[in-house]
């Protein structure tokens, strides 16, 4: 069985590990994961966890219905246990072919499954995110998935499903396992015992290829499918990091247009300096011309003065 996941650890008492972050990143809406991601991955890079950071890169969006399931895992625990207690209970009795006890857990389950959905699609019209009619049908689906396999059931305990879960199709719904008690035949209609085991062992051999089949197809379908989340998150960093690259190139060209505008207002200064700086050394030219010419004209004016003044005595 499935346990909940409570990974809450620090590293040194201070900062939250790397298991905590990852598990608060799974209950981020979609809508906003690629850039808590990044945030989140940057932040540890900076603080020197190079490892942290480089699994937080390595996390993919979830999808809606995930993301609910997800949610739905944090925050109704006490719901969720019961759902993960009732999954073992529900497949041993099927396993043990109690029809009674099918019934009985059957019901239990879709009691279950229809009112966690509930609260899960209210979880998530409250977090801003409203689940369509389709999202509500994975949500479901995942639900049916975690009390049918055990697999699926520590998937959605760990808190970090990325896609909704498909329940196995040979497991029962509750109702035709009442209906349908296997019946022995009579002595005038059962075959000879040779051709009815031929005949189990045929049909034994037909439902191993088929399941064989079924198995295949539904590993090709996973594959696909997880391709396919792979390429849209890829696409998703694709275009946040073009995004992000515009901002920049805007940036960087408006400061390009101040800096072109600064210059050209700086040779506007330069070219008046100049300009002031050539008059300035005309006007000290003329000025040192005209000093030099009141100089003489003074020394000449002075040695006429002495000249006359000898004269008179």
């Amino acid at each position: 069985m499935g346990t909940l996941n409570k990974r809450k650890g620090t590293r040194d008492g201070r900062e939250p590990d790397v298991e905590a972050v990852l598990d608060d990143l799974y209950v981020t809406p979609p809508a906003e994961f690629v850039a808590r991601r990044a945030e989140l991955a940057a932040a540890a890079k900076t603080a020197g966890h190079v490892e942290d950071a480089r699994r937080l890169r390595a996390a993919r969006r979830p999808t809606l219905a995930a993301w609910a399931a997800n949610l739905l895992l944090r925050s109704r625990p006490q719901e969720s246990r019961r759902i993960l207690e009732l999954g073992p209970a529900l497949r041993e009795a099927y396993h043990a072919l109690d029809a009674g006890g099918i019934k009985e857990l059957a019901e239990q389950r879709r009691q279950m499954v229809s009112a966690l959905s509930r609260q899960a699609a209210q979880l998530a019209r409250q977090a801003g995110h409203p689940l369509s009619a389709t999202v509500q049908q994975d949500l479901e689906s995942t639900l049916r998935a975690v009390l049918a396999d055990p697999e699926a059931a520590d998937r959605w305990a760990g808190g970090r499903l990325e896609s909704a879960l498909t329940p196995p199709s040979d497991f029962p719904t509750g109702t035709a396992a009442t209906t349908h008690a296997p019946r022995r035949p009579t002595a005038s209609t059962a075959p000879a015992p040779s051709a009815r085991t031929r005949s189990k062992d045929e049909l034994a051999e037909r439902r191993r290829r088929r399941q064989e089949q079924l198995d295949e197809a539904r590993e090709a379908a996973e594959e696909a499918t997880r391709r396919l989340h792979d390429r849209r998150a890829e696409q998703a960093d694709a275009d946040d990091a073009l995004r992000q690259a515009r901002d920049r190139h805007d940036q960087a060209r408006q400061q390009v247009s101040a800096a072109e505008q600064q210059l050209r207002q700086a040779r506007e200064e330069l070219q008046r300096a100049e300009h002031e700086q050539r008059e300035a050394e005309e006007r000290g030219r003329t000025t040192a011309d005209a000093l030099a010419r009141a100089e003489r004209e003074e020394r000449e004016a002075a040695r006429e003065v002495k000249r006359l003044s000898a004269r008179r005595r």
